[in-house]
């Protein structure tokens, strides 16, 4: 799974956690809301790359769809 601009942090949170120090990180809100609510567009794609980095994900370790 990749992380998306779709998730919000909260869910993201739940399933990774080591991914909090990331929004500590870029003063993120663990909240409901999605990502692309949240992040200035211009952020978005850097804190994106980073949660994805930490989590070990890529678009390359991932299968369209699942």
């Amino acid at each position: 799974m990749v992380i998306q601009s779709n998730m919000s942090p909260k869910g993201i949170v739940d399933i990774w956690k080591e991914t909090e120090v990331v929004f500590n990180k870029y003063n993120v809100p663990i909240t409901t809301q999605s990502l692309e609510i949240l992040v200035k567009n211009e952020l978005l794609h850097s804190l994106l790359k980073e949660l994805n980095s930490v989590v070990g994900s890529s678009t390359v370790t991932c299968i369209e769809g699942g």
